[in-house]
């Protein structure tokens, strides 16, 4: 068993000292390992661990270590032995490298380690190629299968007896492996592999190396943050370039905790201080948090799922546009030589604003609580790279006969402006009085955010039943009735177009009328593009077909099975009460696709568990179902999809059928998940006899005004007291965002009935409810 990425090329340098007035981002202190590609190739081997489960149980992790100190070590130190110049080009199995990349991480002990038993520090080689990746596997298994006739290469745990005896294993080693288990979690965000991400926490990394230099004989340790202890981890996994690199700083290097030492909240408290001093930054950024444990970083419920697309699948739909989400914090301070100014005495406030996409959000923070002394962190947000960046407005409140608020200073700064800064930082001053600092993260795409919204009825050619068709049509009758939704993605842009067979025939003054037709001629279709319009809101479906969801016709009660274009026959079952609480989903794949499954689960499992603190645990129980009629998991089902390489599956989307809401990863097919959403929601209207989902409305319905405040735009960190439902994800309150424009323009709907050219009410009726 086996897993690996690969990481671009490095570089190597030798070791400069450099005072902390010297440092620059023109003449920076030189390190002997390429830190960028180090750190990348350090959170590909954490992921590759994480996704694999098989190396997490006990049995396989105790194997990898007697493989690393029996096997590994012997032959890395008889090879160094030969190939006195530099750390021979070699990599070890994946179990041992994760072992060897545990071990060192304490680069004390792992030292001591080699000192005693090999006489000199095995090094690392830097090898961040692909060609170099591959030979010096190669080179590997050549010396590995001489050296270790009888010992397969790869981890064989279930099959050798000895790997359940840890008794016989270096002890220390075994803890710290375990002891780094979940490391990965505290990296596991996407933006963590970004080149303009690493460059610049390797700039912030070397500043942090000078306060360990120069607070060498203070008595408080110095806690990194997120970005630095990662290049401080890629650093020491190198452990010659950082013993060589150590010398400048060694004096300082018993400051930073260990893994697993309590972090005290003065050593962090004092590490903000001194590095504020130093370089007159605040010290913690967007992506350079401190979190005195792992605990501590999933304290609160994060407000967005991040994770790592290995791959996009629907950029075979070209109507869809990729949703890009960065994580933004600003922090204040008041001027120097200006002290705090105290409690309600200025009611001056600074607002936060979006520039696009969410223009309806004001947050609001008093000057008053704004501190000289030190830097404080008062918005921390989740915005879409679409929302272009924010304005910052000093205000002053209205009075008399004018209650507007008057500006003082206004500035903007565009996410744009802000990748292409120093340390992925800015900072702004408004009226030479308040500092304001704002960092980002780089984009990385997030999960497509689509819904359902009704329109006009059409006919079989996609054409809107409508006057001004059938005046284009030179009066001829339009045939065919099919009831029709608009599928608009985050941005309010028209994406893709379902129809659902409802009749055939057509309507002429008399007694020609549509005739509904059987149930297993009901097909849906998805349809990919956006509407040409003719006259106004009239206008024709797009014509490329991407998905069909055909219902058969089944032989038992409280079953619906519908066959989906993907290979897929979807089953939904319910009992004899017709509750929702009683529905129950399974898949036959038509292909007989045995490598993967997919699983559907009932209300918000995985990552959209609102009840779980820790957004990527993988301790869910997948059996666990919710009986929540008429309560929050009502109408969510989860999409959940498992393999050889995850057992434990995986959820590539969120689906709100009654809604007709989807949440999609880029790796799971958007067409699918609509598919699954709109079969689910007929069989529940049928099974219930009520149109629960309004499939029945034959209208366009008015949404709320693009860029006001759209779908996803902004989502808020919950340190941001603001309670608004459109700032949270949305599935938290699902009714709120999503319902309550579609509920106020139900209401505004006229009492008079529909045209009778569209066919009687109750050939829909029949069409729904069956």
């Amino acid at each position: 068993m086996s897993s690996r990425s690969t990481t671009r090329s490095g570089s190597a340098s030798s070791s400069v000292a450099r005072t902390p007035s010297e440092l620059s981002d023109h003449d920076p202190l030189r390190l002997s390992v390429d830190l960028v590609s180090a750190a990348r190739k350090s959170v590909e081997l954490m992921r590759g661990v994480f996704d694999s489960p098989w190396l997490r149980s006990r049995s396989a992790l105790f194997e990898a270590i007697r493989r690393y100190e029996v096997l590994w070590m012997p032959l890395i130190s008889e090879v160094a032995a030969a190939e006195e110049s530099a750390p021979p080009i070699i990599l070890p199995p994946f179990d041992v490298e994760w072992v060897w990349f545990c071990h060192t991480l304490d680069p004390v002990g792992y030292r001591s380690y080699c000192e005693l038993k090999y006489s000199k520090l095995i090094g690392k080689a830097a090898i961040f190629d692909e060609e170099n990746e591959e030979y010096a596997l190669m080179r590997c298994k050549e010396l590995w299968v001489t050296k270790y006739p009888t010992e397969p290469l790869e981890n064989q745990f279930d099959s050798v007896p000895h790997s359940n005896d840890p008794i016989s294993l270096n002890q220390d080693l075994v803890r710290t492996v375990l002891q780094h288990t979940d490391l990965y979690l505290r990296f596991a965000e996407p933006y963590r592999c970004e080149l303009v991400y690493l460059i610049a926490a390797k700039q912030r990394y070397k500043r942090f190396l000078h306060l360990l230099e120069g607070d060498a004989d203070g008595c408080c340790s110095l806690i990194p943050t997120s970005d630095i202890a990662l290049m401080l981890l890629s650093h020491q996994s190198y452990p010659t370039a950082y013993a060589s690199d150590a010398k400048v700083f060694e004096s300082g290097l018993g400051k930073i905790p260990g893994k697993g030492m309590p972090v005290k909240s003065e050593d962090v408290k004092e590490t903000k201080m001194l590095w504020e001093k130093a370089f007159d930054q605040p010290y913690e950024k967007a992506g350079g948090e401190i979190h005195v444990n792992l605990e501590d970083k999933y304290s609160t419920k994060l407000p967005v799922y991040w994770d790592v697309s290995d791959a996009d699948v629907n950029t075979k739909y070209k109507s869809l546009s990729p949703r890009f989400l960065l994580e933004v914090c600003v922090l204040v301070r008041l001027a120097c030589g200006r002290s705090k100014v105290q409690p309600d005495t200025s009611p001056e406030f600074l607002r936060l604003r979006m520039i696009r996409s969410h223009k309806e959000l004001k947050i609001d923070k008093p000057v008053s609580s704004f501190r000289s002394d030190s830097w404080e962190k008062i918005w921390h947000l989740y915005p879409e790279f679409g929302t272009k960046g924010v304005t910052l407005e000093l205000l002053q409140p209205g009075s008399g006969c004018f209650r507007g608020n008057a500006a003082h200073e206004k500035v903007g700064v565009h996410w744009n402006e802000l990748l292409r800064a120093p340390a992925l930082t800015l900072e702004r001053e408004l009226e030479r009085r308040v500092r304001v600092v704002l960092s980002l993260t780089p984009p990385v795409q997030a999960p497509y955010l689509l819904k359902c919204v009704p329109d006009k009825v059409t006919d079989d050619s996609g054409d809107m039943v409508s006057d001004e068709i059938l005046k284009m049509n030179s009066y001829k009758p339009q045939e065919g009735r099919w009831l029709t939704r608009t599928v608009l993605d985050h941005g309010g842009r028209e994406c893709f177009v379902f129809r659902i067979r409802v009749a055939s025939g057509f309507w002429r003054r008399g007694a020609e009328v549509p005739v509904g037709v059987k149930w297993e001629d009901r097909v849906t279709e998805i349809l990919q593009g956006s509407w040409s319009y003719v006259a106004g809101s009239i206008g024709r479906a797009p014509g490329k077909l991407v998905g069909t969801a055909s219902p058969k016709e089944s032989q038992e009660e409280r079953k619906a099975t519908w066959r989906l274009s993907t290979g897929l026959d979807l089953i939904i079952c319910w009992g004899s009460s017709s509750s929702i609480s009683s529905l129950s989903f399974q898949f036959n794949d038509q292909t007989a696709n045995a490598s993967s499954w997919v699983k559907l689960l009932k209300g918000r499992k995985k990552q959209y568990n609102v009840n779980s603190l820790n957004p990527v645990s993988k301790d869910v129980d997948d059996n666990e179902e919710e009986d929540d009629e008429d309560g929050e998991e009502e109408g969510f089902v989860t999409l959940v999809r498992f393999s050889e390489e995850c057992p434990e599956g995986k959820a590539t989307a969120l689906l709100n059928w009654k809604l007709l809401a989807v949440e999609v990863v880029p790796e799971e097919d958007t067409v699918f998940a609509l598919l699954i959403c709109v079969s689910i929601l007929r069989s529940v209207s049928q099974m219930r006899k009520e149109d629960v989902g309004g499939l029945l409305i034959r209208r366009r319905l008015k949404e709320t005004k693009l860029g006001a405040r759209d779908w996803g735009s902004v989502v808020l960190h919950p340190s941001v007291p603001l309670s608004s439902p459109h700032v949270q994800p949305w599935y938290w309150n699902v009714k709120e965002v999503i319902a309550s424009d579609r509920a106020s323009s139900i209401a505004r709907l006229p009492v008079a009935g529909h045209s009778p050219v569209q066919g009687a009410e109750n050939l829909y009726k029949r069409a729904v409810f069956g």
